[in-house]
């Protein structure tokens, strides 16, 4: 790791702030593959609860939660969950907040966290801090997936790194299901134990 810290919500903002779709989350071939091999990983069940962590503008929250009885989608960025909510509207089983995971982490379990393109914009002692969340809040037989990106980026620590670090953090809390490589990201599926 690279020893930076954890990416703040300036960072966050100052980037939703000159462009409304910053990855190309919306329009991106690349995108649309990834949340599809996403969704395929999770819809084999459904989910009481879920926790959409970084959700940004809401495109893989829109796919996501037809498959939870009760989805969380939380973004450090007012802008981003602005953008969310517009794009989804008012539905009863959805819910936006701003938090700065893991520093401000929802109450309650889940049976469903995803972390799609976050951990690696967190420095040691949060990713720390976020395993030990995911150890306390995840139920029996609740899923953790993590997909992010592999390429170079200039973020505090890489995908690898990123995973690892969890990992090692919940301390064998969770069995590995999915460990997958693709061309530009990598896809982990958890399941606690």
């Amino acid at each position: 790791m690279s020893g930076a810290r954890s990416l703040g919500a300036d960072y966050f903002e100052g980037i939703f702030a000159a462009d409304a779709d910053p990855w190309a989350l919306a329009t991106s071939e690349y995108e649309r593959r990834k949340f599809d091999r996403t969704i395929k990983a999770l819809d084999d069940r459904r989910y009481a609860s879920g926790l959409e962590i970084g959700c940004a503008h809401g495109v893989l929250t829109q796919r996501l939660h037809p498959l939870c009885d009760q989805l969380l989608a939380i973004d450090i960025s007012q802008t981003a969950l602005a953008l969310a909510q517009l794009r989804l509207g008012t539905q009863p089983v959805l819910e936006f907040a701003q938090m700065s995971f893991p520093v401000e982490a929802p109450q309650g379990l889940f049976d469903l966290c995803v972390m799609s393109e976050v951990a690696y914009y967190w420095d040691a002692s949060d990713l720390a801090r976020a395993a030990l969340w995911l150890a306390d809040h995840l139920v029996p037989g609740g899923r953790v997936v993590l997909v992010h990106y592999t390429g170079e980026t200039d973020y505090p620590c890489t995908a690898d790194e990123a995973v690892g670090a969890l990992q090692r953090g919940t301390s064998g809390q969770f069995t590995l299901c999915l460990a997958e490589r693709h061309e530009s990201y990598r896809l982990d599926l958890w399941e606690r134990r």
